[in-house]
C-alpha cells in the first residue's frame, strides 16, 4: 500500500511539472499559442453566458451517476502552481468485482458516458473574480471544474485527441457569511500543499455530490469548447450550473494564502474570456420533466441542434 500512494503522489507532481510551463498574467496568456497551437483555436474556453442569447432546448438532465457514492481512496490533493487538483484513484480489480463503479455523467447533449477523472479550482485575489466563465455578466468568487473523459477513451490524453474526448461539469461559488459544507475536507487540508508541487494523500474521502449539495442540477448551460489551460485541446462538453454554492471568507481565504511556481500568492487563476464566435450556447430551464437514462437511447429531437450555426 505504501508504495502505491508513492506512486500516486509521483504521478500527480509528475503531471503537474508537465504542465507547469505558463502563467496567467495577460502577457502570459497571450504566449500560450506559441507552445499550444489550440489556443489560438476558433471554439476555446471560457466564454461569456447570457440567457438571453443562449438557445433553451427541451433535453434531458444530466444524469450523475454514482456522484453519492464515496470517491475510491487515497484521493490525492495538489498544489500544481496553477490550482489545487484532485486525483481520483481508478478502481482495483477486486473493487470493480464487487460490483462498485466509478461516477459518470450522461443525459443533457452529452455524445455518450464520461467517466470522473479530476477536479480542479479558479479562484480571485478580490471577491467579485475567481470564476472563468461569466453568467450573465456576473464574475463569482470562484468556480469548480469536475472533469470526465468520454468511457470509450482508455486515458484521457487519448480522449483529449477527439471532439467528444471528454466532459467538463462548472459550478460556481459565491461569497456567503456560511460556509460551505462541501467544502470542508478540502479546505481542512490546503495548509499541508502550501507551495507549489506540494501533494497531500487525503485521510478522508467524500462523494462529489456532497461537493454541490443544494446545487438546481435540473438548469444549466451547455457549449462547445476546451480546456482552460495549455494545451487547450477542443474535445470538452461544457456544462454549466449557474445555482451558485456558497463559500465563506475563511474558506476561500485558505485557498488565497496558498503559494504559486514564481514564490507568488496562486490567486487568479483565470483565463481570459474567449470568443464565442459561430458557437450555440444551449439553455435548460429546468421545467423539463426528468429523462430517465434508458430514454436517451431514443433519437430525440434535441440531438438535430448542431453546436454550430
Amino acid at each position: 500500500m505504501k508504495v502505491f500512494l508513492v506512486l500516486a503522489v509521483f504521478c500527480v507532481l509528475y503531471q503537474a511539472t508537465a504542465a507547469s510551463r505558463f502563467g496567467y498574467s495577460e502577457p502570459n496568456q497571450r504566449r500560450w499559442a506559441r507552445h499550444h497551437g489550440h489556443c489560438a483555436g476558433k471554439t476555446q474556453s471560457p466564454i461569456a453566458v447570457h440567457s438571453a442569447k443562449s438557445i433553451p432546448l427541451n433535453m434531458p438532465a444530466v444524469d450523475m451517476i454514482g456522484y453519492h457514492n464515496l470517491l475510491p481512496h487515497p484521493l490525492v490533493m495538489v498544489n500544481n502552481g496553477h490550482t489545487v487538483a484532485i486525483s481520483i484513484p481508478k478502481l482495483t480489480e477486486e473493487q470493480k468485482a464487487n460490483g462498485d463503479f466509478m461516477p459518470y455523467a450522461r443525459g443533457g447533449k452529452l455524445p455518450g458516458d464520461f467517466e470522473v477523472e479530476s477536479l480542479h479550482f479558479h479562484w480571485g485575489d478580490k471577491n467579485n473574480r475567481g470564476a472563468e466563465h461569466v453568467i450573465n455578466d456576473i464574475r463569482y468568487t470562484m468556480e469548480m471544474h469536475i472533469v470526465h473523459r468520454n468511457k470509450k477513451y482508455a486515458t484521457l490524453t487519448d480522449a483529449l485527441e477527439y471532439a467528444d474526448g471528454a466532459a467538463v461539469l462548472g459550478f460556481f461559488f459565491n461569497l456567503d457569511e456560511d460556509e460551505g459544507p462541501g467544502l470542508t475536507s478540502i479546505c481542512r487540508h490546503l495548509h499541508l500543499i502550501p507551495e507549489a508541487n506540494d501533494a497531500v494523500n487525503l485521510t478522508v474521502t467524500f462523494s462529489l455530490a456532497s461537493l454541490i449539495a443544494n446545487v438546481d442540477v435540473d438548469k444549466f448551460y451547455t457549449y462547445k469548447g476546451s480546456l482552460t489551460t495549455p494545451p487547450c485541446s477542443e474535445a470538452i462538453t461544457w456544462v454549466l450550473y449557474p445555482d451558485p454554492i456558497p463559500i465563506s471568507p475563511k474558506q476561500i481565504a485558505r485557498f488565497r494564502q496558498l503559494q504559486d511556481t514564481q514564490d507568488g500568492a496562486l490567486v487568479d487563476n483565470f483565463r481570459q474570456l474567449q470568443s464565442v464566435g459561430n458557437r450555440r450556447v444551449f439553455m435548460r430551464n429546468g421545467n423539463t420533466r426528468h429523462t430517465h437514462v434508458d430514454a436517451l437511447k431514443k433519437e430525440l429531437d434535441y440531438k438535430k441542434w448542431d453546436w454550430y450555426n
